[in-house]
């Protein structure tokens, strides 16, 4: 069935992949990835907050509105029209047995006005509430807690310069609310609040989009191999998925800031199950046992990929010059005792991240995380990292700046890692990284996205590298 889904105006390419990831959670997990049908009102813009989606059931779709994070509600759609004839004769027309179920008299009801690129007034509002009166209510108004909610939403006649999607003329939609998004998820997670804090912590919004496109449910292990101050996990917990972590830096996952400053007491501060380990581990030379697979069910990660902060991998500039040669710490000193690291370019962090998802993830699970490009790249698709054992099934683009960008990947495991399968994708790898970037080979993303141009300096060829033609803007497209 057909229902109208209304987002928040933000983050719109992550939108329309969360809904799908939590479809798939909510319809059939087993069942083989497939995108929904969407499909725009009349007149709109795809970047327009409203959109129809069609859902196996009203419980999926209740289960897809109260996760979400980006769904602001969903609804069955009584009437749309450009104006409130239009909207009049639709509701009139809308079947009987659809409709008299929710107005009986025994129930209760609440009626909610809303807008989209404009304010109305309380009184404007009273207004068109009762403009309403053709619809046989029978019911009691319950304002604070109705069994039914109603929503009357109108869009604005959208300019050519006022912010928003263009679009040729207004619209009007009147639906019963399935379900909707609580905000207040947010506020309770945010990062200002949060005891113990890391220079490059995900934003809570952002963390658990993450855990919605890994599917974390209770039963889940979910893994983060840059586990940082826990913010990735913190989500997944909170969607009763179990959590494990690790992290090259052992004051991090060890230390913290205190006792009463550290990873684990982030978990206790929203009274969340603690990891089952945290762990000081390299992901360039992984801890598990030879044999061990498929143990996590999925693997949520933020690479550090040089923007603010660079990877690291055990071993140190001596030990990689053959200057020195591996050493035994003596046990007396093991306790207090912090390796020393070396660089890790990001193409071999990714090689090492898909190789682990390769081996760790159970069939069907799911690796996400996110990849960096430049804003000037024009051929970005074809530069996303690839191996024989995962699909990718969903791309959000996140602009940070004029010359830089994050994309969220999402993969499916959905062949078995073997041996010629490890081969295979090291072939990949190295025809990977023998066509991409050269800030990526590198590892210099920082100087990439931060040096200056000069046109003076480098020429009217490099000059034109960075001159791109500017895109079209509104308010809300890239925050």
């Amino acid at each position: 069935m057909w229902y109208l889904c209304v987002f928040f105006h933000r983050l719109l390419d992550y939108r329309k992949a969360e809904v799908e990831s939590l479809a798939q959670l909510f319809s059939n997990e087993d069942q083989e990835y497939q995108c929904l049908q969407w499909r725009l009102p009349l007149l709109h813009h795809p970047d327009s907050p409203f959109h129809f989606v069609n859902l196996p059931s009203e419980d999926v779709a209740k289960s897809i509105a109260n996760r979400s994070i980006l769904v602001k509600g969903m609804y069955e759609l009584w009437g749309e029209g450009g104006s409130y004839e239009e909207l009049e004769e639709c509701i009139r027309n809308y079947p009987d047995e659809r409709k008299l179920p929710y107005l009986d008299s025994n129930s209760t009801f609440k009626i909610n006005v809303d807008t989209f690129g404009k304010v109305i007034s309380l009184q404007e509002q009273t207004q068109r509430i009762q403009g309403l009166s053709y619809i046989p209510f029978k019911g009691r108004v319950n304002l604070k807690n109705p069994e039914h909610k109603f929503w009357l939403m109108e869009t604005d006649d959208y300019g050519a310069s006022n912010g928003l999607p263009p679009m040729v003329q207004k619209r009007i939609f009147f639906g019963r609310e399935i379900g909707g998004a609580d905000r207040k998820l947010l506020p309770t997670y945010q990062l200002k609040s949060r005891t113990y804090l890391g220079p490059t912590a995900m934003d809570a919004e952002m963390a658990f989009l993450m855990a919605n496109q890994a599917l974390a449910t209770p039963g889940k292990l979910v893994y983060d191999p840059f586990v940082g101050t826990g913010s990735i996990l913190i989500a997944a917990a909170h969607f009763g998925a179990m959590t494990m972590g690790a992290d090259i830096d052992i004051r991090v996952v060890r230390d913290g800031r205190g006792p009463d400053c550290n990873v684990w007491s982030n978990f206790k501060q929203y009274g969340l199950p603690m990891p089952i380990a945290l762990l000081r581990a390299d992901n360039n030379l992984p801890p598990w046992r030879t044999g061990l697979k498929e143990v996590f069910d999925a693997i949520i990660c933020d690479p550090p990929y040089g923007v603010r902060a660079g990877g690291r991998k055990s071993g140190g500039r001596k030990l990689m010059k053959g200057v020195i040669g591996p050493y035994i710490v003596p046990d007396d000193k093991r306790t207090d005792h912090i390796p020393s690291t070396a660089s890790y370019s990001l193409v071999e962090c990714v090689h090492d991240l898909l190789d682990l998802a390769g081996r760790m993830l159970v069939m069907g699970g799911r690796l996400v995380f996110f990849y960096p490009v430049l804003s000037e790249d024009d051929n970005v698709d074809n530069h996303f990292p690839e191996h024989p054992c995962f699909k990718l099934i969903a791309t959000s683009e996140q602009i940070l700046s004029s010359r830089y960008s994050r994309v969220l990947l999402t993969m499916v495991k959905t062949s078995p890692y073997t041996e010629d399968i490890a081969e295979a994708a090291r072939l990949k790898h190295l025809d990977f990284k023998e066509n991409h970037l050269k800030w990526l080979e590198d590892g210099n993303l920082h100087s990439a996205v931060f040096s200056p141009t000069d046109p003076q300096s480098n020429g009217a060829a490099d000059h034109a590298k960075f001159t791109k033609e500017p895109k079209p803007k509104y308010r809300g497209k890239y925050v």
